[in-house]
């Protein structure tokens, strides 16, 4: 089976749960962010493991199933739990789910994850608005291109939306939720970063680390699809500076879920804008 017969199979099978139903945002949930899927209304959940030539989530905090319903008046599908490269899984996997909500009919895509602060400024529990990113992992595009989707090489100017940040900015202020606007870097995993990579990250330019993210952005922008994303900042690099610090990922997960309930707010505000 080609790559394109194995998107349109997956997608043919998620159509095939939810009926008329037509998802117009794409939601992607990281770690301990799944709190969002549980205020999609009249939920359909629909197991990665049960998608025909689907990869499964194994990362924790990651549930691993499609969640479509009603969210601030809006037919969404939400990822509870992504697909990492760090899982063994090549690109084409790694970024199908993002292929198959495309040609099911996304017009908009919201990314959420859990990062480490490179930032001096940053602290645990920060939401930090992503204006940017520098991909440190394979690029998904590479390979024979996908022309039904999109041009072989697609501007990457503003990967991230102007108008939704904007409109994010805005719904923040009126809720009183502080927000940070940084640069997203992602790098393979699964090892956290060592205090020099921290150093490194900072110096390139980069507010935030993580491990996922830039895939799942830089095949909707090659749809033309616009893209809001967010991350928690769950860990700081300063802290490193600790001779007794520790990187714990059910730490991570801990303060992720701690700031989701901001999160969720901004979300289901700028969805409701659309």
């Amino acid at each position: 089976m080609t790559y394109l017969e194995t998107i349109n199979a997956a997608a043919a099978y998620v159509r095939k749960q939810i009926g008329d139903l037509q998802p117009t945002v794409g939601i992607v949930l990281g770690s301990g962010l799944g709190k969002l899927a549980e205020q999609i209304e009249n939920p359909i959940e629909i197991p990665y493991r049960d998608i025909p030539g689907f990869p499964v989530s194994t990362a924790i905090g990651h549930k691993g199933s499609f969640i479509v319903g009603t969210l601030s008046g809006k037919t969404v599908i939400a990822m509870q739990g992504r697909i990492h490269y760090y899982e063994g899984y090549d690109m084409t996997l790694v970024t199908l789910p993002i292929r198959v909500m495309k040609v099911i009919g996304i017009q908009y895509l919201f990314v959420s994850n859990a990062a480490g602060g490179t930032n001096l400024g940053f602290r645990v529990g920060d939401l930090m608005i992503i204006k940017d990113h520098i991909n440190l992992l394979p690029n998904p595009l590479i390979g024979p291109n996908l022309d039904d989707f999109g041009p072989r090489f697609p501007d990457m100017t503003r990967p991230y939306d102007p108008a939704l940040i904007r409109l994010a900015e805005k719904i923040a202020r009126k809720e009183g939720i502080d927000l940070r606007k940084g640069v997203y870097v992602a790098c393979t995993g699964p090892c956290y970063e060592t205090p020099a990579e921290y150093r490194y990250f900072r110096a390139i330019g980069a507010d935030a680390v993580g491990m996922s993210t830039t895939s799942e952005v830089i095949v909707a922008r090659h749809s033309s699809i616009p893209v809001f994303g967010m991350s928690v900042i769950t860990d700081v690099a300063h802290a490193t500076d600790d001779d007794d610090y520790v990187t714990d990922g059910e730490a991570i997960v801990a303060a992720a879920d701690a700031a989701a309930d901001k999160m969720t707010t901004i979300f289901k505000n700028v969805i409701a804008k659309l």
